[in-house]
């Protein structure tokens, strides 16, 4: 049960079964260029799709405050249509209980409750996590923030394919900033072309572990049509 988790409703795993943090450190953090992005920032934005057991949070969290200045602050902002309970959550983490030694704790204990809409947890006097439990699709069309990071982190698109829609990416373009980056585990050619149609730059670059692919990339307000079947 203390093993690698898996939805049951995507037959999909929450992270990698190689190593789920590093493959985190790996996609989320170095791929949006973490730490630098914040560096000399006062206030940085990472906007998630799909919680889950909550380990990107942390990674960011912890990471943050080994790196950020005094009065730098983070808001993370992610969605859960299918959130874990507190129990399943410790049990999934507790493998890493020594690297989030008092991350975890604080985490879970403020952890809400599982019902939907919004839920604004201050983890500190600097970092806030807001946990939205609704569908992605209604929950970034009703965001009002400026992201500065994107970790695309659902379910793979094709048993997911709802979290990697139109409607998402166009949300996206919406909350992002000229420079905004994003990371992904995928290089799924459908999402790839998504986002270039809303005017990010995608890159291609080597994937974790076993993984040969994932993608990359920063907001730049060029559009790219995507090409019809035919085309």
């Amino acid at each position: 049960m203390s093993g690698t988790p898996r939805s049951k409703e995507f037959d999909d795993v929450y992270f990698s079964v190689e190593n789920g943090l590093a493959e985190t450190r790996y996609v989320f953090l170095k791929g949006n260029d973490l730490p630098n992005a914040w560096s000399g920032r006062d206030r940085f934005v990472i906007a998630e799709t799909g919680f889950g057991t909550g380990l990107n949070f942390l990674a960011a969290w912890k990471m943050f405050e080994d790196t950020a200045e005094d009065g730098q602050e983070l808001d993370f902002i992610s969605v859960e249509k299918f959130p874990l309970d507190r129990q399943e959550i410790a049990l999934y983490l507790q493998r890493w209980g020594d690297e989030f030694d008092g991350y975890l704790e604080r985490m879970l204990e403020i952890y809400p409750a599982l019902i939907p809409g919004f839920h604004r947890l201050n983890l500190n006097d600097h970092v806030r996590l807001t946990l939205i439990v609704d569908d992605v699709n209604y929950a970034f069309s009703h965001i009002d923030a400026k992201v500065d990071a994107w970790f695309l982190d659902g379910f793979k698109p094709s048993t997911n394919p709802d979290m990697w829609s139109e409607t998402v990416f166009e949300n996206m373009a919406r909350l992002s900033n000229i420079g905004s980056s994003f990371a992904t585990f995928t290089a799924a050619g459908a999402v790839r072309r998504g986002l270039k149609s809303v005017g990010f730059d995608v890159e291609k670059v080597p994937g974790f572990g076993s993984k040969r692919d994932m993608s990359v990339g920063r907001y730049t307000g060029e559009r790219v049509p995507q090409k019809k079947e035919g085309e």
